[in-house]
């Protein structure tokens, strides 16, 4: 019956780190509570030491390992969960003196987004980060690592079990790496096309849990998943967005960030991220409600510049701001767009920012063709944005949004400009 019982519960989890200095433990440990929750388990509490560096046996030092053993027999904790990278040997240590399962930061997060991916694309890049972080760790596993695949035939003469698993997922390593670089061929012929036909790209990029995917379902009835956890979104989703100058731009919605995304991870998303960095536009959605919003913009924000964003309008969006008590709560920055996707609020205001960072300024008239135009009133149609259209004796009048191109054609049946 106790078995019964604690295989329905959501696992028990205590976190721990170690605080060298190095950056914010407190800020984040309380993300690596996030990260735990949104895997599906139950955050039951932390432990952190202030130590120069990391006990090379077990991360923490022998007493403080006491203390955790202790904690996790006491309150019957499934999963210890540490808050930085552990060798396999740290990870068999600890699992021995505590008698509990004991994962790191990373693998953690390669396990939210393993349960995420839904796209093959995504299953693929998963794939990859967890092969390339398994691969140096082999070793530390001992006779407890379990075979990924090989069989007879398969083994060299002399080769250990171990050598064979490295060969193994090195080959895998491989295959994945070739079956990206055709996704990413098709990505960008797709790119290329977009750019050919003319069509603007917006680009949601920013922290984890901001509110992207809310704001997408906001603005373009996506119908994407919109939870309140880490990495709800795992694979890009494009859809057509219109302004109300009439032009219709494409709204991209990306993977989120954290802090420490484990290098793996960048590297094997570069390609869905890279989404952002052709973007025409990008926006820089944050949590305004969070005391850390000026630091996730940032964490965005130096992303961004690695990917090469340079010279692309990237407008700060400040959203959830019907949680902030106050407007005198809300953070100061620049030229930010405060918004609630969840009540609509603002959302005016940003289609006006991106509407001023377009890169082809659009212009508003009056026209009045021969009906012996027929053809470019379908042109205007298709490539414009007919926003009155009225049949009179002397022809067709039209009032439409036309790009410079258009305007070039039509230019001799204008009857009015509007500025």
């Amino acid at each position: 019956m106790e078995n019964t019982e604690k295989e329905k519960r959501p696992e028990r989890a205590l976190l721990a780190a170690v605080d060298t200095g190095e950056y914010d433990a407190e800020a984040s440990l309380a993300e690596l509570y996030e990260l735990v929750r949104s895997a599906g388990a139950e955050p039951c509490g932390a432990m952190t030491q202030k130590r120069p560096s990391p006990d090379t046996a077990t991360c923490v030092g022998s007493g403080m390992m006491e203390e955790i053993a202790s904690y996790c027999k006491n309150y019957d904790i499934d999963l210890l969960v540490f808050d930085c990278e552990l060798s396999p040997t740290q990870i068999r240590n600890i699992e021995s003196i505590s008698d509990v399962r004991t994962i790191d930061r990373t693998m953690l997060i390669l396990d939210i987004f393993a349960s995420r991916a839904r796209s093959s694309e995504g299953k693929l890049q998963v794939e990859l980060a967890q092969l390339k972080y398994m691969l140096p760790r082999l070793g530390g596993k001992g006779t407890s690592l379990s075979r990924l695949g090989g069989g007879i035939g398969t083994r060299g003469p002399g080769e250990t079990k171990l050598e064979t698993d490295r060969r193994h997922i090195r080959r895998r390593i491989s295959k994945l790496k070739e079956q990206l670089e055709e996704v990413e061929k098709r990505r960008g012929q797709i790119q290329r096309r977009r750019q050919k036909n003319g069509v603007i790209t917006v680009a949601l990029v920013g922290y984890t849990n901001a509110g992207k995917s809310t704001l997408m379902n906001a603005l373009t009835q996506a119908g994407v998943l919109a939870k309140d956890m880490l990495f709800a979104t795992l694979d890009p989703t494009a859809r057509a967005l219109k302004l109300p100058c009439g032009k219709t731009v494409m709204l991209i919605d990306t993977v989120g960030l954290v802090r420490r995304l484990p290098h793996h991870l960048v590297e094997a998303f570069h390609s869905t991220l890279e989404q952002a960095a052709t973007a025409d536009i990008i926006l820089n959605v944050c949590d305004a409600s969070s005391s850390e919003a000026q630091v996730h913009l940032d964490v965005t924000r130096t992303l961004l510049a690695e990917l090469g964003c340079g010279g692309r309008p990237i407008i700060p969006v400040l959203n959830k701001c019907d949680l902030v008590p106050s407007l005198h709560d809300l953070p100061m920055i620049g030229n930010a767009v405060r918004i609630s996707a969840k009540t609509g609020r603002g959302l005016d205001a940003l289609l006006e920012s991106i509407e001023e960072n377009l890169p082809v300024k659009t212009t508003r008239v009056e026209l009045l063709l021969p009906f012996a135009q027929g053809g470019l009133a379908a042109k205007l149609r298709k490539d414009g944005t007919i926003l009155q259209e009225e049949y009179t004796a002397d022809g067709l009048k039209l009032t439409a949004q036309v790009d410079p191109v258009l305007l070039h054609l039509v230019q001799d049946y204008v009857i009015f400009p509007h500025e």
